[in-house]
Formats: C-alpha cells, structure tokens, sequence
C-alpha cells in the first residue's frame, strides 16, 4: 500500500467548498463525515452518484443555502463504480466548483478488526466472508483511489484523532496558513506510519528507555528532555535537522503542496522520537504560511 497522497491545497483557502470522501467500508467515512458537519457542511450519506452534478450545481448558485457540501459515496451505492469517474471529470471541469475528493482506508488486519467489532455486513461480501470483501472494494477502488487529491490512512486514529484531522483540514482552508505539516512520533517495533512523507530514525541517540528512572516516562517529561539534551549529539542532531527542515518545508508551500508528515522514530516511539518532535515543533513554529501540530502514535495510542 502506497503512501497517503496529498493533494495540492485540498480543503485550503478558494477549495474544500464542495468535499467528497470516499474509500473503503469501515475506513471511517461515517466519523469524518459528522466531523465535516459540525464544522458547518451540509452533509450527504450515500448519495446516488448520478445525482452529485445536481447536488453541486445547487451549492453554485448565486445565494446559494448550501455554501458548504459534503458528501460520501462509495461501493453501497450500485452505480458507483462505474459512474463516479465520469462524473468527477465533470465535477472537476466545472468553473468555480474546484471540488476535493478525499479516500479514506485502513490496514487490512484494522479493517477486519473493526467488521468484527461492530457485527456489520461488509456490502461486498454477499454471503461470502468479510475478508474477501474487504479485498474486492480494495481491489476495485484503486481506479478511484488514484483520482484522490488526499489519501487518508485510519488505520491509528480513533475517532477524536479523526475529527481532529478534519479540523485542522478547516483550519487550514480558513487561515492564512497553506501547508500543514505534522509531526509524528512513532516506534519502528509497531510500524512505519503509512502517512509518512519523511522518515527519521532518531535510534542512534541514547535510549532512556534502559536508565530504570526514565523507563515510564515519556519525551514529553522534564527528565527524559534533561537526559537526552546532556548528551552533545542531541543538539547536534537537532541544529542540521532543523536547518534542513527550514529548506525543505518553504519549498513544499511553494510547491503548493497541502500536507506534509515528518515522521520521527526511535524503538518504541515513547522518549527519543517524542522529545526531537517537541523540539522540532518549537524550532519550526515560525515558519510563514505554515501550521504545525504533533502526534506521539505510540504514547497516544500504546499498542
């Protein structure tokens, strides 16, 4: 599974007016969606597809009561899979629409968790059991996985990690801040992010993890940041990531690009990875036409 794609300036200022998520059953479509209202879009559960042009074409007039629509179509709806490229051509060719379409997914083994969790059919199993279905809507929706401006991976976000996503999308589109970059502390025993844009491994710098006092700490502590800055290769280290990261990001906004994922891991994403991304997010929080936030994966959700 190829790395979330983020489109240029989905849900940014003049877009995201007219939002259509998408993906694969149990991805999370219906928390975005509630999360996309109470934001203020009118919101769309399962709309047929060929009637989205009319949908869109209502959100445009003049006066319009409907100056922010969203929508989820996916695989329950039967004709989608054969009428939706045609139709976000259209959507996309429309003047003064410039609509955004954002494809939601899940690790297979988290897809199959979630059906099992919550007893519901998988639309694609029709008797059949759920892991094929989950593997005949990941098969049949790459064509409208490649038309997404923004892939967004589920698989570590709860609900409120969901909600907040879409926020900061709002946050983002209102402000006069263009690029959001997140910066994520993981640990590689659980996993590289799917999300990631950029990968650093801080495993080189001294793990707390075996000083007995630090062990249940985490990055965020006063001890575990004292630990880790009284050794000289930390602020080392930090000084050349920084003065690169103040490179590249200017580039990226320029670019046009929307988000940007800086993933820090050490082993098990609760000391080292965590400390360097608070540093990062103090050194870099003066960055003109830049929104930064972190996320600590492994502390906020300990697997």
């Amino acid at each position: 599974m190829s790395p979330p794609r983020a489109g240029r300036a989905a849900l940014q200022s003049g877009r995201g007016r007219f939002v259509v998520l998408t993906g694969l059953s149990g991805a999370g479509k219906s928390q975005a969606i509630r999360a996309l209202e109470d934001l203020g879009y009118f919101c769309v559960d399962n709309l047929p597809t060929q009637l989205v042009p009319t949908l869109a074409a209502l959100s445009r007039r003049e006066g319009a009561v409907l100056p922010k629509v969203a929508l989820v179509i996916d695989v329950r709806e039967g004709g989608f899979l054969r009428e939706f490229p045609r139709v976000w051509r259209q959507l996309k060719a429309t003047p003064g629409l410039d609509p955004a379409l954002i494809f939601l997914e899940a690790s297979h083994e988290t897809l199959v968790r979630r059906f099992s969790e919550t007893r519901r059919p998988h639309p694609l199993a029709h008797g059949r059991p759920v892991v094929e279905g989950i593997r005949a809507e990941r098969r049949q929706l790459q064509r409208i996985r490649a038309l997404a401006d923004e892939i967004i991976d589920t698989t570590h976000l709860t609900v409120h990690q969901l909600r907040e996503r879409f926020q900061g999308f709002a946050q983002a589109r209102g402000a006069a801040r263009h690029l959001l970059v997140t910066l994520l502390s993981f640990g590689f025993k659980f996993g590289v992010p799917l999300d990631a844009d950029i990968v650093l491994d801080v495993r080189f710098l001294p793990n707390p993890h075996f000083v007995p006092a630090l062990k249940p700490k985490t990055g965020k502590d006063r001890a575990v940041v004292t630990f880790l800055r009284q050794q000289p290769i930390t602020d080392q280290f930090l000084a050349k990531l920084v003065d690169l990261l103040r490179f590249l990001v200017p580039e990226y906004v320029r670019e046009g690009k929307a988000y940007l994922t800086v993933a820090i891991g050490c082993t098990g994403g609760r000391h080292r990875s965590v400390m360097i991304a608070e540093a990062l997010r103090r050194s870099l929080d003066d960055l003109k036409d830049v929104q930064i936030r972190v996320r600590h994966r492994d502390v906020e959700q300990p697997t």
